[in-house]
């Protein structure tokens, strides 16, 4: 008898336990959220594009060598050292000398050929001068001969003579002033020759065109620079660094339709995060670059750089401004994505649904503009009522809408909700277990509540959509 009423206790105890779970799991699914919901919210949107680029010197000068030789000595900077890289120098600041010595000697001699040539400029005049006389004594020769003429006080051969005399004496004039030119010339010759040597040893001394910084320097004492075709790059200097700084982005051709000059870009760099820089696009360039079959065109952006932090060759993560909207209602693109199944709609708003997606009813018929138009469900106990709204503006995370009888603070359904042993068991899942796959865009739990935030499944806001359109 005792042990059985030990086991009629058991029972009991069992029983019991066994209706308290079922009590308390029917309890917990009774009160399990149906949906994740966000209240509809008013806010500000910004829409951007996102592209990347590196920060450029906006006037960047290649100095070369217009000379060949061996680099043997660097010049110095502002501050009194040795030039080389982010060295400031003037305009004119010594940067480099080239060995001269073949230079030097080109210079002597044609020193040389110049002081040869002035002296025969004189002589060749003094010729002209002797020429001049002879030709005079000849002209006065045969003017007698022509007066007496053939005759018998003057012989047909003398009178010859003085004729062929005459006509060799302006010869030989003309062929002396030729000859003062020719002089002349030579002379001219040999000083654009001594120009020229004179020139080619000043260039042994290379100087810095303008005032700047030294980006780069890419010789070394020792080194053989040799000028052939081109002038071999020798230094790197930019401008000001701190007012003329640009970034060169690169944009895909689908949105550098709606790119235009003097619109206003932010950009971070990788060496000061958590900075945002600012700028204005100053032109588009017309010489797009295709790589892989995807056509892309260079975007200069013009900012300010007067606290000298950005350095050329940075990578700049560029966000151009398309698009602004100010105290408008915002739902998460999630919420324009998620289709319900046909038995979760209310039943008065299923007549002409077709699927979720486009059902019609009388609540929430969007409002005319020229966005596309989409649908949202709000959450009504168990069920869910489809409002019709014009799709505007997205940042792509958030979509700004209109529709009538859109308030703020509506229950908008982004996705579905864990009910049951399903919920019990999310906060001991496995989290490296393979995850059945869900529907609707599901948040995490405990989201949906919270106005807001964001679902998973919506876009990162740092990739932004270029055009309004729905999330989809």
């Amino acid at each position: 008898m005792r042990r059985k009423g030990i086991i009629a206790i058991l029972v009991v105890i069992v029983m019991a336990a066994i209706v308290t779970g079922v009590w308390a799991f029917w309890t917990k699914e009774k009160k399990a959220p149906l949906f994740h919901t966000i209240p509809l919210r008013r806010g500000d949107l910004v829409a951007t594009i996102s592209a990347t680029g590196t920060i450029e010197p906006a006037a960047a000068v290649d100095v070369g060598a217009q000379v060949a030789g061996v680099i043997v000595s660097f010049g110095k900077d502002k501050r009194g050292r040795e030039v080389n890289w982010g060295s400031e120098v003037e305009a004119g600041t010594v940067l480099a000398k080239i060995d001269d010595s073949l230079y030097v000697a080109a210079v002597k001699t044609a020193e040389a050929q110049v002081a040869q040539a002035t002296a025969n400029v004189p002589a060749a005049e003094a010729n002209v001068l002797q020429q001049k006389a002879n030709l005079l004594l000849a002209t006065q020769n045969w003017e007698r001969a022509q007066r007496l003429g053939p005759s018998d006080a003057l012989a047909q051969s003398a009178y010859d003579q003085y004729k062929d005399t005459y006509e060799v004496g302006k010869a030989n004039v003309a062929s002396a002033l030729a000859a003062v030119d020719t002089a002349k010339a030579a002379l001219a010759a040999a000083k654009a020759s001594l120009l020229t040597a004179r020139i080619n040893l000043d260039y042994c001394t290379i100087k810095s065109p303008a005032k700047g910084v030294v980006i780069d320097r890419r010789v070394n004492i020792g080194q053989t620079v040799v000028s052939s075709l081109s002038a071999p790059s020798l230094f790197l200097i930019s401008s000001d660094l701190r007012h003329s700084m640009q970034v060169w982005i690169s944009v895909n051709e689908a949105d550098v339709g709606n790119i235009a000059r003097g619109q206003p870009v932010t950009f971070t760099v990788d060496a000061f995060p958590g900075q945002v820089f600012n700028g204005r696009v100053g032109q588009v360039r017309l010489n797009a670059t295709m790589t892989q079959n995807v056509v892309t065109y260079t975007i200069e952006v013009d900012t300010d750089n007067s606290d000298g932090k950005l350095l050329p060759y940075l990578t700049a993560n560029a966000q151009f401004e398309i698009g602004r909207r100010k105290d408008v209602l915002l739902v998460p693109n999630a919420a324009l994505r998620f289709s319900p199944k046909p038995s979760e709609i209310a039943p008065e708003a299923k007549q002409g649904s077709h699927g979720g997606r486009h059902a019609r009813g009388t609540e929430g018929r969007g409002t005319e503009s020229t966005g596309e138009r989409g649908t949202i469900w709000i959450a009504e106990g168990k069920f869910v009522r489809p409002f019709f709204v014009r799709a505007g503006l997205t940042d792509g995370a958030f979509t700004e809408v209109e529709g009538a009888r859109l308030a703020e603070g509506l229950p908008v359904v982004v996705g579905e909700g864990v009910r049951g042993a399903d919920a019990a068991s999310t906060a001991e899942r496995n989290p490296f277990a393979p995850q059945m796959p869900f529907r609707g865009n599901r948040p995490a739990q405990g989201q949906g509540q919270t106005e807001g935030s964001q679902a998973p499944g919506q876009e990162n806001q740092g990739q932004q959509a270029p055009t309004s359109r729905l999330g989809q």
